[in-house]
């Protein structure tokens, strides 16, 4: 063998030495946060220089950033290295989450850099809903801050047991001891209501480097780990002690006849050719007959593994099922004990409907109830109806399905959850699944021998909704009333929920805020539910200003057994009419939460029948209204 060639294959030979014990090493996953400008672009950014995981051409376009557009006067600002959006190094802020890998002796890292500002509080879950370890990083002159709070009580919910604070800028204070003790006692005494096991407090300026890599002269009276030490030996095996094998399925795999598998990535557990499983919420089992990847099969698979799984037995399984060891199944429920993490202008109001995408599912879901709001400095629960943007409550929550779940704090995957504006697909929430709701097990649906069909037919008509919205003043009521009588006089059942009348009653206790208003047209819609299934024309009139809620109430029936009709009289008509003389007092001040004047009227954009009192009489709409019904065979089916 040549000099050359011996010379190639010993470089082949480290090269493949190299990529081995590259592989060998563990992965750990950690964030920074907290507050805006304590340093976290700065202390990532020292990392990667410090452990030598920046290319020359990366090091030459750093020095050149940081005189053009650096907040260090020309010396190298670490910082850019993860600020790479536009906006984030004009602000010299965080924005968006910055993911970046680097190692070191001991360990491969994926470090998550998340933004301080508040209204990126998402990006920092987002940033936290994977991690390991939580480096918290504190401005030593300005101490423990809100969004420090804030930041440690998301990442305690969010699963993370092992927290480094970083008390950064120690140069700024010269270094002060006493200074670093105070903030240590405040955040630690802070801390003892959250669920961390360790937290280690460091002293260190990122900027300068010291104690991020080892010891730093000028800390002397200090004699902890640095930030790399820390990383490198925080234990996590017991974080990741082994569960039963769980996987949710992403897509069924059907190329041909002759192969049926399903493709998912697991979340916990291993699994083997031969492996007795159960489909969850189905309840169907099987056994394992291969394991499939990309070049060939597998003899074993396990956690955070993307593969695709054949069955021996043909049994029906889909997108948003779990597949689970037979002898240790995952629960399936659709309403929930949750943590919930607000994310969006809007409140969250009870009552109205958004989209819940958990794992590989995605389900129609109501928050029922907030139970609580956590205060993020005392941790004490305080009272509420809504929630907040930023804001963190315990609240319960129903799902239009089942789906397979675990509680958080056992497993991620199949723990968490996001809420989705129905209208904008907005992420608008992040979830975390505590328990199943007992009610949610407890209670069966009854089966009942005479049904809508046989109480329709007895009246010889098609039942529906017959759902009249409108601004105060437009008619409504009237309306409603008249067609009330006309079907009446034709012999047709009836039944009528009028707003003033029904906030009499049913919904006495409820007031005229956004959160009152959608309870108030959730328990109209599920009242009026009722009504249809005893075979009864049901005339709703309410104002019901939100279109999310005219939704649900529409999806509660069947799609033909909904009639929207918009009184689409203009608001000056109905300030002119004022029959009741709200406008005046809503215009004076002294009614709050007014439709039309103060609050939002989301007029319908399909509705089935659209009607202006302005310019037609209300006795000529009842007519035209019960018109519509003959027509389409509402009043004379058998």
């Amino acid at each position: 063998m040549s000099d050359l060639t011996l010379q190639q294959q010993e470089a082949q030979d480290a090269i493949d030495s190299y990529l081995q014990s590259q592989e060998q090493k563990e992965l750990v996953r950690f964030i920074t946060c907290g507050s805006v400008d304590d340093g976290k672009s700065t202390l990532i950014g020292r990392l990667l220089y410090d452990s030598k995981t920046i290319f020359e051409d990366q090091m030459d376009t750093l020095e050149s950033d940081s005189k053009k557009v650096g907040t260090q006067g020309g010396a190298i600002d670490f910082a850019l290295l993860v600020d790479g959006l536009a906006a984030e190094r004009e602000q010299g802020i965080t924005i968006d989450v910055a993911y970046r890998f680097f190692a070191s002796e001991k360990r491969k890292f994926i470090v998550a850099d998340t933004p301080g500002h508040e209204q990126y509080t998402r990006n920092m879950a987002t940033g936290a809903s994977t991690a390991d370890i939580a480096i918290i990083l504190i401005d030593a002159r300005k101490g423990v801050l809100s969004q420090t709070r804030r930041h440690s009580l998301i990442a305690s919910m969010l699963g993370i047991r092992h927290v480094i604070v970083a008390v950064n800028k120690m140069d700024l204070i010269d270094f002060d001891q006493n200074g670093f003790n105070a903030i240590e006692a405040d955040y630690r005494k802070f801390a003892e209501r959250l669920d961390f096991k360790t937290i280690q407090c460091i002293p260190l300026s990122a900027l300068d480097g010291d104690n991020m890599i080892t010891a730093s002269e000028r800390t002397s009276w200090y004699d902890g780990p640095s930030i790399m030490q820390a990383l490198d030996d925080t234990d996590i095996t017991e974080d990741r002690t082994a569960d039963s094998f769980r996987m949710p399925v992403q897509w069924v795999n059907r190329p041909n006849l002759d192969f049926r598998g399903f493709a998912g990535t697991i979340v916990s557990g291993a699994v083997t050719p031969g492996t007795d499983v159960i489909a969850i919420p189905s309840g169907m089992r099987s056994t394992v007959d291969r394991i499939v990847v990309h070049g060939g099969d597998l003899n074993v698979a396990s956690t955070d593994q993307a593969v695709t799984i054949t069955l021996k037995d043909e049994i029906d399984i889909s997108r948003g099922d779990v597949i689970c060891a037979a002898d240790d199944p995952v629960d399936s429920s659709d309403q929930f004990g949750v943590h919930m993490v607000w994310m969006d202008r809007n409140a969250l109001l009870p009552g109205r409907q958004y989209y819940a995408k958990t794992q590989n599912k995605t389900v129609s879901a109501t928050v029922t109830d907030i139970k609580h709001k956590i205060d993020i400095n005392t941790g004490e629960h305080q009272a509420g109806k809504t929630l907040e943007l930023n804001e963190i409550g315990v609240c319960n929550i129903s799902f239009d399905q089942r789906i397979a779940f675990a509680p958080y704090k056992d497993n991620r995957g199949l723990g968490s959850f996001i809420l989705i504006d129905r209208h904008t697909n907005n992420t608008v929430g992040v979830g975390l699944l505590d328990f199943s709701l007992r009610r949610a097990s407890n209670i069966v649906w009854q089966d009942l021998k005479v049904d809508k069909s046989a109480r329709a037919r007895q009246k010889h008509q098609k039942p529906a909704v017959l759902w009249f919205t409108g601004l105060s003043g437009s008619g409504k009521s009237t309306v409603a009333n008249l067609v009330e009588q006309k079907l009446h006089d034709l012999g047709r059942h009836t039944a009528i929920l009028d707003g003033d009348n029904v906030r009499h009653g049913l919904n006495r206790d409820l007031g005229f805020t956004d959160a009152d208003r959608v309870e108030n047209i959730r328990r109209v819609a599920e009242a009026s539910k009722l009504m249809v299934e005893a075979g009864l024309l049901t005339l709703v009139s309410f104002i019901s200003p939100f279109r999310d809620e005219r939704e649900l109430a529409r999806q509660l029936v069947a799609d033909d057994e909904f009639i929207e009709i918009f009184i689409n009289t203009p608001l000056e008509v109905c300030e002119q009419r004022d029959p009741k003389g709200l406008y005046k007092k809503a215009r004076a001040g002294e009614i709050k939460n007014f439709t039309g004047i103060d609050s939002a009227y989301e007029a319908p954009e399909n509705p089935e029948l659209e009607v202006d009192t302005g310019s037609l009489s209300a006795e000529d709409a009842a007519t035209q209204i019960v018109a519509y019904l003959d027509q389409l065979g509402y009043l004379n089916a058998d």
